[in-house]
């Protein structure tokens, strides 16, 4: 009987090339779990090769005409019982050969995944895709995404957080009916608008005087130091607004720091998770998540399940908490600038049969890029 030990949830970093924010590693094998002995480790990588290359069960003469070591097709099945016995394995049909379970591959992953250095193909082809010239920032997002589900034949995702960085200039204009447009350009050049509740009858006079004391007091202060420096100077009645102005701009900047993290999530290639779905359960799992990923609470979470690691998290089933069981998995890396602050979050969405040695160094890679290019 195969007895396993608690997995690593988070995989060590991938190589990377030039001037990478954290400390690359050198191409690695995983040393083989304690609990697998040599030929139990060696049928289960090729089973899990198998399934992610074609998506079918194997069987054990498959396997004695593929694996790395000579074993007959008794001793094969012998060790394929005991891996379903411990639950890493099991049968789709009665007569069928063996897939992995989502234990199984998570096993493989944590203790048995190759993966190497990325091409430099691959890395001149992420560059090319990710040069900003030119173009605005979200559609170079947009790009990126679109390039990670092109690579990966999966769905690729980016997460850029709201701007925290310096401000250039704040304005208020009249919609009428008690609204105003609040508008906030970031030093970058991004725009934010906003709708902001205001007094009713307030003249557009009011609305001017508090654009006009914000921005004599931008100075390159980012949202969060602005607005802490008007309600000093508003307890402490240090300020030429009248109680109109102040409530304007009050509301106008906790119109931004009252909304917590918000963001930008782009997703592209949803298309292939489609392309193997025949249970109608999963058709429906997959659409869930499709509604998910429009939410707040999913960009939050997103941005968490990165947090908890300095280098590419790989969940597979319901291990993240946003897909139930539908049988996906997901591979994501934060994007940290200079500093090692988190200002985003990449990753790939797809069916657990992912290519995960191919993945996780380029989702790695494609973060540093990010990271520095939003930093």
């Amino acid at each position: 009987m195969v007895r396993l030990s608690p997995p690593n949830m988070t995989p060590p970093d991938s190589p990377l090339g030039p001037a990478p924010l954290r400390p690359p590693l050198a191409s690695r094998q995983a040393p083989l779990p304690g609990a697998l002995d040599a030929r139990s480790a060696a049928v289960l990588r090729e089973i899990v090769e198998q399934y992610v290359e074609t998506g079918e069960p194997v069987g054990s003469r498959t396997l004695s005409r593929r694996l790395p070591i000579s074993l007959s097709p008794a001793t094969i099945r012998n060790v394929m019982a005991d891996l379903t016995d411990a639950g890493l394995l099991f049968a789709p049909h009665t007569s069928a050969g063996r897939l992995p379970t989502e234990q199984g591959l998570r096993l493989f992953v944590d203790g048995l995944l190759q993966f190497g250095e990325l091409a430099d193909d691959d890395r001149e082809a992420i560059g090319a895709a990710l040069a900003a010239a030119g173009r605005s920032l979200e559609d170079t997002l947009a790009e990126a995404s679109t390039m990670l589900s092109g690579l990966s034949a999966a769905a690729g995702l980016v997460l850029a957080p709201k701007s925290e960085g310096a401000l250039r200039h704040i304005e208020f204009v009249p919609l009428g009916s008690g609204r105003a447009l609040v508008i906030l350009v970031n030093a970058d050049g991004g725009v934010e608008n906003r709708i902001l509740e205001i007094p009713a009858g307030l003249p557009p006079s009011a609305l001017q005087q508090a654009g006009n004391y914000l921005n004599a007091r931008l100075a390159g202060r980012g949202l969060a130091e602005l607005r802490v420096l008007v309600a000093e100077e508003l307890a402490a009645n240090r300020t030429e607004l009248d109680a109109l102005s102040s409530q304007v701009v009050e509301a106008g900047l906790a119109t931004w720091t009252g909304e917590g993290r918000g963001g930008s999530l782009i997703v592209r290639g949803q298309g292939r998770l489609l392309s193997d779905v025949t249970q109608l359960d999963r058709l429906t799992a997959i659409q869930l998540l499709f509604e998910r990923l429009e939410t707040q609470e999913t960009m939050l979470r997103l941005l968490e399940l990165a947090e908890g690691s300095d280098g590419v998290r790989i969940f597979i089933g319901s291990e993240s908490g946003l897909f139930g069981a539908s049988g996906l998995s997901m591979v994501v890396a934060p994007a940290r600038n200079a500093a090692n602050r988190i200002v985003g979050a990449i990753g790939v969405i797809g069916p657990t049969r992912i290519n995960y040695g191919r993945i996780i160094p380029v989702v790695d890679y494609t973060a540093r890029v990010i990271g520095r290019l939003l930093g």
